[in-house]
């Protein structure tokens, strides 16, 4: 294991997609990414995601035992996607006695972002809805989430914006140019290549959640869902069930 100030994370993010995984050093600050790859396709999670992480750690030359801990990303995002990278990171920790630690995907897509203004993080959620909550940075630059993560068509999202905001994520590809025409000048995108979930930035923030403590219990531990499955819509629809009843999720 490295030393406890810097420690080494494999971090996964696979809500979206895009697969993505990293070997982070450290956290936000001082921290740095060692290796790191996303691949985007039609091919799924299942199928290469163990095969990313070990092409990562035989680049960086680090063994499961230098890892200090697994870090995954807990949602929002695909339902499927986020089950493959949470019994994944859970079967790894599991199996290398490391500490397991999750991070919002919003938050990751936030922490990208330099900007004095209010940051959006918003995915496309499908069935014309996207996750989103709002950002900002404290005057020492700490990122500060200002609402509760929320699933709502992207009109609702636009009435609730009063003043400039900057958006990340990759509902902007699919809502971005509805959301120039209604909020004007108060609309700003950030570049492109931000869109897309970086398990990067997962790794650097996880460092700092481990220096707090901030872990995840790999036994009982499950992604966070904002709405319910299409599994469970379909069950409810049936009548042989009832769909459980859900709250906003605060990451």
């Amino acid at each position: 294991m490295s030393q406890t100030d810097r420690p080494l994370i494999l971090a996964i993010d696979t809500a979206t997609p895009c697969c993505s995984v990293a070997i982070t050093e450290g956290g936000q600050e001082g921290g740095r990414v060692l290796a790191g790859m996303t691949l985007c396709g039609t091919v799924t999670h299942s199928r290469r995601l163990l095969t990313r992480i070990d092409q990562l750690l035989e680049e960086t030359a680090v063994t499961w035992m230098g890892l200090d801990a697994i870090a995954v990303s807990i949602g929002p995002g695909s339902f499927t996607g986020l089950r493959i990278g949470m019994a994944t990171a859970k079967g790894l920790a599991f199996a290398g006695n490391r500490p397991l630690l999750g991070v919002s995907t919003l938050t990751g897509l936030a922490s990208s972002c330099s900007t004095g203004k209010e940051i959006c993080a918003v995915l496309d959620a499908r069935k014309q809805q996207v996750y989103a909550a709002f950002f900002r940075r404290s005057p020492f630059g700490k990122l500060e989430q200002m609402t509760q993560t929320v699933v709502v068509a992207p009109e609702q999202l636009a009435a609730g914006i009063r003043e400039p905001v900057y958006m990340v994520g990759d509902a902007v590809a699919v809502y971005g140019e509805y959301w120039r025409e209604v909020l004007g000048d108060r609309y700003e995108a950030a570049p492109a290549q931000l869109h897309l979930p970086s398990a990067a930035s997962l790794g650097l923030i996880a460092a700092d959640q481990l220096q707090r403590g901030d872990l995840l219990d790999p036994g009982s531990a499950v992604p966070l869902y904002v709405r319910a499955s299409e599994a469970e819509l379909n069950l409810a629809a049936t009548g042989s069930g009832r769909l459980p009843q859900r709250e906003t999720i605060q990451p």
